[in-house]
């Protein structure tokens, strides 16, 4: 493939991507890597989505900190913490393919029951903040999957589509930071890389605009049927 062919379809990617997540909240690795591993390596799609990973929260929250759920955020992010260690011990010990089976299974089955009976327990109150904040952080060190738990979490909280997208990139902003670090002290920080995410920050910066735009145009009804069926086609791709 031509250099100029296969950095324009990076740039298409890196843009849908972006969409997706500046949208919803979420999401954009789920398209990218697969995508991204079909016109480059892997060893330089990984930390490229990093940093536009984190070129997305920073941008998101510097446009809309107000409308994050601040207790719920560092709730998150402090039991998170505590999961990780956990998570090393669970990749060490767990089959891979048992554990995403699993996973794959609750998240498809949550999407359809949701999209079946639209009529979720909210819970009220932030008691069990910490369990989903424990398992996406098992789940984010053993299988890099510590994005539906929260995506669960917020779903059952009722958050606002705007409330949603914003307090995910606050939870999203600082493992995002340690995993973009993590890369550039393994040698990660290739010129590739670094060219690549430049050529496409232009085009990632307009649709973090554009998701932002239509972030506000879904009406929370239909924001959460389709954040169900994102969580649906995230737990068909994780049993392939």
């Amino acid at each position: 493939m031509e250099p100029a062919v296969s950095t324009a379809l990076v740039i298409a990617v890196l843009f849908l991507a972006t969409l997706t997540r500046s949208a919803l909240g979420f999401g954009d690795a789920l398209i990218a890597m697969p995508l991204l591993a079909m016109i480059i390596d892997v060893e330089i799609a990984t930390p490229l989505v990093a940093f536009g990973a984190a070129t997305i929260s920073i941008t998101v929250l510097l446009s809309s900190w107000r409308s994050v759920d601040l207790r719920s955020a560092w709730q998150l992010i402090i039991s998170t913490l505590v999961g990780i260690p956990i998570g090393i011990y669970v990749l060490k010990t767990a089959p891979e393919s048992l554990v995403k089976g699993i996973l794959g299974a609750v998240l498809i089955g949550f999407g359809l029951y949701s999209l079946i009976k639209p009529k979720l327990p909210e819970l009220r109150n932030e008691r069990l903040v910490y369990l989903f904040g424990l398992v996406a952080g098992i789940l984010g060190s053993a299988y890099n999957a510590n994005g539906p738990p929260v995506v669960v979490y917020g779903t059952l909280r009722g958050w606002t589509p705007e409330r949603f997208r914003a307090t995910l990139q606050a939870f999203f902003l600082p493992t995002g930071m340690t995993i973009l670090i993590s890369h550039g002290l393994a040698g990660l920080w290739t010129p590739t890389v670094l060219k690549l995410y430049v050529y496409g920050l232009p085009f990632t910066l307009l649709a973090i605009f554009l998701g932002g735009k239509l972030n506000k145009r879904i009406p929370p009804g239909k924001f959460n049927a389709v954040v169900y069926v994102v969580l649906i086609l995230m737990g068909v791709l994780l049993f392939i």
